[in-house]
């Protein structure tokens, strides 16, 4: 079994580099695909339960990686139930023992014993921001968010992320040593970029 795991920077578009890759590969892939069975599970819309994990409660929490699960079961709030069940999920997927392309979701940590092709996405602000933009673009009018809304909204889930980030490693967001290879899309066209990935991950796992 081979996985690999995209964690990105908002608006760098790894979201889309990984839907490409795993279709490259004829990998299974998992994104919104998470959220959905948990929404399922759960009996709620899955924009709820986005909205929860993104507001989990970590930031606040004095722990460690190892010791945080075992403390947030005595929680009974919505929020930790659905954490604990994503991780269980992730560990499932695993299980399953499928080639598979994981987006976000903390997986290479989660997942750290399978030892996945760790793979971190990034850009220039300027980049992430135009990109975010013609995602606006293509939204109802009224429901479109302005440039600065946008820019605001890139830096809450920036912070948002290094911090999760910080408490799942006791890592710094900018230290390498947690990835196994790191792109910069800014200029690039991503359909390019994913066969160079493909190349490079298959080689990886022979090594």
């Amino acid at each position: 079994m081979r996985i690999i795991t995209i964690s990105r920077q908002f608006g760098s578009g790894g979201r889309e580099l990984g839907k490409r890759l795993a279709e490259k590969l004829g990998w299974d892939y998992y994104d919104r695909e998470i959220i959905d069975r948990l929404a399922a599970e759960q009996g709620l819309e899955p924009d709820y339960v986005k909205k929860a994990l993104a507001n989990h409660g970590w930031h606040n929490m004095q722990l460690s990686y190892r010791n945080s699960f075992s403390h947030m079961l005595f929680d009974p709030g919505v929020n930790t139930r659905l954490l604990i069940r994503e991780r269980e999920i992730l560990r499932e997927i695993a299980a399953l023992g499928n080639d598979c392309v994981i987006i976000g979701r903390d997986a290479d940590v989660i997942l750290e014993e399978y030892r996945p092709f760790r793979v971190f996405v990034c850009a220039d602000m300027e980049a992430r921001l135009r990109r975010c933009m013609q995602h606006e673009q293509r939204r109802p009018a009224a429901e479109q968010l302005s440039e600065r809304e946008v820019l605001r909204n890139i830096r809450r889930i920036d912070r948002s992320r290094r911090q999760t980030r910080e408490i799942l490693t006791g890592k710094s967001h900018t230290d390498s040593s947690g990835f196994d290879l790191t792109i910069n899309t800014s200029g690039r066209d991503i359909k390019k970029l994913t066969g160079a990935l493909a190349d490079f991950a298959l080689r990886w796992f022979e090594g």
